[in-house]
């Protein structure tokens, strides 16, 4: 955990000067520019294969949709995607999820597909057969290596062959799993691809098999400005993940204290309550589609585990989750924590005492804010882990 006595985030350029200065308003505006930036950071991921490979239920698996969701890409035996279409992910439309069509096909050649497709606005491709990977995959990894951009090939519909696997006397999961992956592993070498990442997944249980994996090697290898914007959308598939987003946005509370101090110098009646308010709403907002805690984002769980809405809801601890974040609920449930109503009502207090007043109620206002995120954060990654084991059920 960060230290909540650091109160000069030395990362945001001129954040420091400006509070040595005294100018705290230019300070404020600074890092609400930061936050902006921070929580709008373009992701663009390509799903790319051949016809019927399941591009578009992986597309909806990563957006948290089922298949018969408003908004989900259509899915269906023939080839569905016929044009380049982009799925804007329902909490974070700063990340989007492009459905291309299948490589090969008449209206788009293997040798002008990258072209005919824009991939220079793709921050990584993901290769997607549902059997074995073929020529045309190879060639579209081969022009994706060319142009310097990432590529990960992934075996989909892995549960489809397990099941039929299953009816052999001498079963055993984990010798067919690796089976699976040596072959897409030897074929593609075969083909002439030098070391090549072969993900087994199933759309429908994202929690199973390599999407942990695949999730953990995206992280690795994009730039560290996008690691944040990937895991914030990624679906709770594991405790490691609820974990992992918890961290993220410790890091980043800082900010907010900072930012809730700046205004805490402004001798104005009750601004600083209401700015904090505010900012607050911003942050508990993110925490909770982050985590996957909004209403319909629960619901889309419900839809596509088979668990009803109503158990999800009932392992839900905090006011915050599966609500509408306003000022007034934030308000309502920060007066229940606590020790925060007293340190509110001395920053109030301390403002208007001469000379020592406003450093004094700067610093309580950033104590105020931090531990208010902090408390906050913790519950709702608790409930999410709960919500997590209750999907398992």
């Amino acid at each position: 955990m960060e230290d909540p006595n650091d109160s000069h985030p030395e990362e945001i350029p001129g954040v420091r000067e400006n509070l040595e200065n005294n100018d705290t308003a230019a300070a404020a505006a600074r890092i609400q520019q930061y936050l902006e930036r921070e929580n709008n950071i373009p992701l663009n991921i390509a799903i790319t294969g051949e016809t019927g490979s399941g591009k578009s239920t992986f597309v909806n698996a990563l957006r948290g949709m089922s298949d018969d969701d408003e908004g989900a890409a259509p899915t269906g035996v023939t080839e569905t995607t016929i044009e380049v279409t982009e799925y804007p992910h329902p909490n974070y439309p700063n990340v989007t999820l492009w459905d291309l069509p299948g490589i090969g096909t008449t209206k788009f050649p293997a040798k002008k597909y990258l072209e005919l497709v824009g991939f220079e606005k793709f921050d990584f491709f993901i290769i997607i057969s549902d059997t074995r990977f073929r020529e045309n995959d190879v060639k579209l990894a081969q022009e994706i290596q060319k142009m310097k951009k990432k590529f990960y090939f992934l075996r989909s519909k892995i549960d489809d062959n397990l099941r039929a696997e299953r009816r052999k006397r001498d079963f055993i999961e984990e010798e067919t799993l690796t089976k699976i992956r040596d072959d897409c592993v030897h074929r593609l070498r075969g083909l002439g691809i030098e070391s090549p990442q072969v993900f087994l997944v199933s759309s429908f249980e994202l929690h199973l098999y390599d999407f942990s994996l695949l999730q953990q090697t995206l992280e690795r290898d994009l730039p560290k400005n996008k690691r944040d914007t990937l895991l914030f959308v990624m679906p709770n598939i594991n405790p490691e993940i609820i974990i992992k987003k918890k961290k993220a946005f410790q890091s980043k509370i800082k900010y907010y204290a900072t930012l809730s101090a700046a205004v805490a110098a402004v001798p104005l009646p009750g601004l600083s309550i209401a700015v904090d308010a505010a900012v607050l709403v911003v942050a508990v907002t993110h925490y909770v589609h982050a985590f996957g805690l909004d209403v319909p984002s629960l619901k889309r769980l419900s839809a596509r585990t088979g668990v009803p809405y109503a158990d999800l809801c009932a392992v839900i601890i905090s006011p915050l989750a599966a609500a509408e974040i306003t000022k007034d609920l934030l308000l309502k449930v920060i007066a229940q924590l606590a020790g925060t109503v007293a340190l509110i009502a001395a920053e109030e207090a301390t403002r208007w005492i001469p000379f020592i007043g406003i450093p004094v109620a700067m610093g309580l206002s950033f104590t105020t804010t931090y531990k208010v995120l902090n408390l906050l954060l913790e519950k709702l990654a608790d409930d999410a882990q709960r919500v997590f084991e209750r999907t398992l059920v």
